[in-house]
């Protein structure tokens, strides 16, 4: 039984249960904006999981989301903190807000969302325009196939629980159920499910689906964006998300 009707759940409510939670990538994105110079810019920054994060701290973040609902749910965040931070309705593929940003970030392999290398490329060079001097471009991805992610074998013992919250008498529940390649992509799925008040049970299948893409693929579609790899870092797995890399990216000289 389909989740879009008659239950009142939305797109900010599955947002914050799925992703609001994960804090394994922090404090690496906490070290880099604290030796970048000027202001932090999110790519796809959702409800601010990782931008107020780092207002929290001092930082003036500006974030861009395409989803209208995340940045309305986002902006209210910073301003009931009282945060230098805000968000804007914006594609990451077109150069807006304009710079300088001492960094830019893409978590949560918001790079492998786009339809494929030409929208990449568009994104890289994008991003590229706006950093300024010694500034860096730091994009996390899930390398290659679901083998090389450790995430095939999982067995019943080893399974996340799902990640759960209750809202006005109201059940959402979310449950990895991993991840597999189709085609070009790689899909990551779980499970969704919402218990009504009086008991009714409704679930759907969610299935995000990121292009499979390596760190090498990567540093040669930044190049032919005028960029170039400063290091590569690595954000560790944890039960319910995937591990990371994370090239940080500078202008090439």
């Amino acid at each position: 039984m389909s989740l879009t009707r008659g239950t009142p759940a939305t797109d900010v409510l599955w947002h914050d249960l799925e992703c609001g939670g994960y804090d394994r990538d922090l404090p690496l994105w906490r070290a880099l904006a604290a030796e970048a110079e000027g202001r932090v810019l999110e790519l796809g920054c959702g409800t601010g999981r990782v931008s107020l994060a780092l207002a929290r701290e001092g930082h003036e973040v500006v974030g861009v989301d395409t989803d209208r609902a995340l940045v309305d749910a986002f902006n209210e965040r910073a301003q009931a903190a009282g945060l230098d931070a805000k968000a804007l309705c914006a594609d990451i593929r077109h150069p807006h807000p304009p710079g300088p940003f001492g960094l830019v970030l893409a978590p949560m392999q918001v790079i492998q969302l786009l339809g494929g290398p030409a929208d990449r490329e568009r994104a890289l060079r994008a991003a590229a325009l706006r950093l300024g001097a010694n500034a860096a471009l730091a994009c996390a991805i899930v390398e290659g196939a679901p083998a090389e992610a450790g995430l095939d074998g999982t067995d019943d013992a080893t399974r996340p629980l799902p990640d759960v919250r209750e809202q006005d008498g109201w059940v959402y529940s979310s449950l990895p159920l991993g991840a597999a390649v189709e085609g070009d992509a790689l899909v990551v799925s779980r499970l969704r499910q919402v218990v009504s008040p009086d008991g009714e049970l409704r679930e759907e299948l969610h299935r995000d689906e990121l292009a499979v893409l390596t760190a090498a693929q990567l540093e040669r579609e930044a190049a032919d964006a005028g960029l170039r790899v400063r290091e590569r870092l690595e954000v560790p797995e944890s039960e319910a998300h995937i591990g990371s890399v994370v090239l940080v990216l500078e202008a090439a000289p």
